[in-house]
């Protein structure tokens, strides 16, 4: 009984863990989007939807390089990976471009609100999406895991 417990708590730690990764890297990515939505916004004459979509663009590249490497260490196919993520945002996109163009120049909501909104809605699908559809059946495939595996395994045989 004992490990089975002890095998349930490993994999609950391992997607505790795989989530905070998976939020601090998008963290980094939605600074990223704010820095060029900032610039954008700032030093053009650009209306919300194009100043948020080129920093949407940019942020999905840098959250799916790390978090496809890091946090779901997948050795998966890369291109069909980011066939499955650009599904995923062409519902994602139109719906929060119209939608966050909607609420910031016709109903006049601050765009930082709008777009805090929208990043936060994205977190919790795109994890979601992410490990469940994108990487489900590849995850800790990669190099990397295959090391981290095999260290775990020295050291549990060791004990």
């Amino acid at each position: 009984m004992s490990r089975l417990a002890d095998s349930l708590n490993k994999k609950t730690r391992k997607e505790a863990m795989r989530a905070v990764k998976f939020g601090l890297f998008s963290v980094s990515a939605g600074i990223i989007e704010i820095l060029v939505f900032t610039l954008l916004e700032r030093a053009t004459d650009f209306s919300y939807w194009p100043c948020y979509l080129t920093a949407l663009i940019c942020s999905v590249i840098w959250n799916f390089t790390l978090n496809r490497h890091f946090t779901f260490q997948s050795a998966n196919n890369i291109p069909v990976a980011m066939m499955k993520v650009a599904a995923f945002y062409c519902v994602f996109t139109p719906v929060t471009t119209i939608g966050g163009d909607y609420l910031a120049d016709t109903l006049h909501w601050n765009y930082y609100l709008v777009i805090g909104l929208t990043m936060a809605c994205n977190l919790v699908t795109e994890y979601l999406y992410d490990r469940f559809f994108v990487f489900g059946k590849s995850i800790d495939t990669n190099k990397r895991a295959k090391k981290i595996e095999a260290r775990e395994t020295a050291r549990t045989s060791e004990q």
